[in-house]
């Protein structure tokens, strides 16, 4: 669980973002989420510490966290008393009865026992897209879709340098396998919160036996299961948006940056925090990425391009890797910015219907197919992957500029892409 640090006016950072957002969703918003613990903040706290029977000091501190995570998780839980029915709960809640229903299984809503405990499901979506992500917000991400959508199952597929846990979702019963990757890289953690929203709205979908992108949501459940990882790499992302700067690790990357002052820190930082480039670290051409980068100048632990001693050396790759070895994915979409580019090949290898899948993403989205410049060829999962199993691997570069991305970029982002998402599970392979 999150470290939550007691929070008063003066300060900022990510975590003050979140206190923003869940003031927000439980009614008391300070106005739009900026990061900074100024008066109105600290106004926000206290009427809603007022509200909840808590000493209305204005200062984040546990008790007033605690009251607070339902708005984080996107749930709360309610005891049934006489008298109870699912649709009286929702309509208590302000929220839906097929939300209710979907967060408790096996519970017969003709027949409440006094004393079970319910989920009940609050009236927005549990991806934020309005904060930076963290692996703060990833773990109350996770864990709220999956107790809204008991049908989404949540693993930990490894854990990364400083020990945060790499979660695995899987949704859908087919035969069909896909998997959906996001945040190799630290600076392009947006699209993390892309591939989320897309699972939310897909499993609500399910809920409400409606469409997801112009497809039919059960008809994907009944074809197809889908594997996601969203962040690949949270020690980095943490060092990016600000949630780690200080201590032992940050100090780490700090001294690893000062070798290379062309790149900017945090906002230039790609790597792991062990400045190992985790998208040149599969055994595809990894002595040819080897080859490059050290031409290139990176030869010791960098930002970004340092390929690492060996292949799977870092434990972020080598989890996404044995992830991979435990399924039978026919297709995978590894999701990076930036440049509204698709990129489809591994050297001469051309996977059966490859080349028209990625000519329908590029309809559908509107980015250029593209075969990868020869520098960036080898040692990538999309590269690993073709090499392995001779099937559809692609890499989606998503939106425009210089990473990270601003979050003024989600919406055309997402819209772009919703298209490419569904596809990749329709995709007759």
């Amino acid at each position: 669980m999150p470290d939550l640090k007691t929070l008063r006016q003066g300060n900022t950072g990510p975590q003050v973002e979140l206190l923003q957002l869940a003031l927000e969703r439980a009614g008391f918003g300070p106005g739009a989420p900026d990061g900074i613990f100024g008066e109105k903040t600290a106004d926000a706290v206290r009427r809603f510490q007022l509200s909840n029977g808590l000493k209305a000091d204005g200062i984040a501190g546990s008790a007033t966290w605690r009251a607070l995570q339902p708005y984080l998780y996107g749930y709360r839980t309610h005891t049934v008393k006489r008298g109870d029915s699912f649709y009286k709960i929702a309509h208590m809640y302000g929220t839906s009865l097929r939300a209710v229903e979907a967060a408790n299984p096996g519970i017969d809503p003709f027949a409440l026992i006094p004393g079970t405990v319910l989920k009940i499901p609050l009236p927005f979506p549990v991806v934020p897209t309005s904060i930076r992500f963290t692996s703060d917000v990833l773990y109350y991400v996770i864990h709220g879709l999956s107790a809204r959508f008991p049908y989404i199952a949540i693993e930990t597929a490894g854990h990364s340098v400083m020990g945060k846990p790499l979660y695995a979702c899987r949704i859908g019963t087919g035969k069909k396998q896909v998997f959906y990757n996001g945040t190799h890289h630290a600076n392009e953690w947006i699209v993390t919160p892309v591939l989320l929203q897309f699972l939310e709205q897909y499993a609500a979908a399910l809920n409400t036996g409606s469409t997801i992108g112009g497809a039919d949501a059960s008809a994907l459940y009944q074809d197809t299961t889908l594997y996601m990882m969203p962040m690949v790499d949270p020690d980095g992302v943490d060092l990016v948006t600000g949630a780690l700067n200080s201590g032992r690790y940050y100090q780490q990357a700090s001294a690893i940056a000062r070798d290379y002052p062309q790149i900017s820190f945090p906002d230039g930082w790609k790597a792991n925090i062990d400045g190992i480039d985790l998208n040149l670290q599969y055994p595809a051409g990894w002595e040819q990425a080897r080859e490059i980068k050290f031409s290139q100048g990176f030869v010791s632990p960098a930002p970004r391009d340092y390929v690492g001693a060996a292949p799977l050396e870092a434990p972020e790759s080598r989890a996404v890797y044995e992830f991979t070895l435990r399924h039978n994915f026919l297709l995978t979409l590894s999701y990076h910015t930036q440049g509204k580019v698709i990129y489809w090949k591994y050297l001469d290898y051309e996977p059966l219907n490859a080349e028209e899948i990625g000519r329908a993403f590029a309809e559908v989205s509107g980015y250029e197919l593209a075969e990868t410049p020869y520098a960036s060829s080898f040692a990538g999962y999309k590269d690993w992957f073709i090499a392995q199993y001779v099937r559809p691997g692609y890499t989606i570069e998503a939106g425009l500029g210089t990473a990270p991305l601003p979050l003024s970029q989600f919406d055309e982002i997402y819209r772009d892409n919703l298209g490419i998402l569904v596809g990749g599970m329709t995709a007759a392979l």
